[in-house]
């Protein structure tokens, strides 16, 4: 007999936020079709009906993150009024913000190493690095905020995969000594 067939119009949503629990778990070279659908407790055909393919998917899902970090840039440095408040929004952003999540510091890096090979994925990050420069230029002027930027994420991957990660007064030592 067969189920009745639901009406389920966020599916298409339900699947990537799947996906994006799925690559945070096993990783990107481990997401299939198959763990997505179960994570998203939907049929198989329903990843093929409303998605080309597993790139489509990993784009999708690595673009509603990146924009979901992006956010939290605009906020943090919308926020700031002075230079001073910038500069601690900076660090608010790494030691709060980007190191905290687990899932989030995960797809983060499963991006990187995935766009270093698919240039879909590339263009997902290069949106993401224009965002938060876009950001950082309400403070700071675009040579400062592309290398701020840099140092944002060189200061959260080395903190994040370390063995001894820097703490959040090393950190910030980093960000204001670069800033003043």
């Amino acid at each position: 007999m067969r189920r009745p067939r639901r009406h389920d119009p966020h599916r298409r949503d339900r699947i990537i936020d799947a996906a994006l629990t799925v690559i945070a778990q096993k990783g990107v070279a481990a997401t299939t079709h198959r763990e997505i659908a179960r994570a998203a407790d939907v049929p198989l055909g329903s990843l093929t009906y409303h998605f080309t393919g597993l790139d489509e998917i990993l784009t999708e899902a690595f673009t509603r993150h990146a924009q979901a970090i992006a956010e939290i840039f605009d906020a943090r440095l919308t926020a700031a009024r002075t230079r001073a408040e910038a500069v601690q929004a900076v660090v608010d952003l790494v030691t709060d913000d980007l190191l905290s999540p687990a899932n989030d510091l995960i797809l983060s890096t499963e991006l990187y190493v995935a766009a270093a090979r698919n240039p879909a994925l590339r263009a997902v990050t290069q949106a993401w690095m224009q965002r938060s420069r876009d950001a950082l230029e309400h403070h700071f002027d675009p040579t400062t905020a592309r290398e701020v930027d840099a140092l944002i994420e060189g200061l959260t991957l080395h903190s994040a995969l370390s063995t001894a990660p820097m703490t959040p007064a090393q950190i910030r030592h980093a960000i204001e000594r670069y800033l003043k």
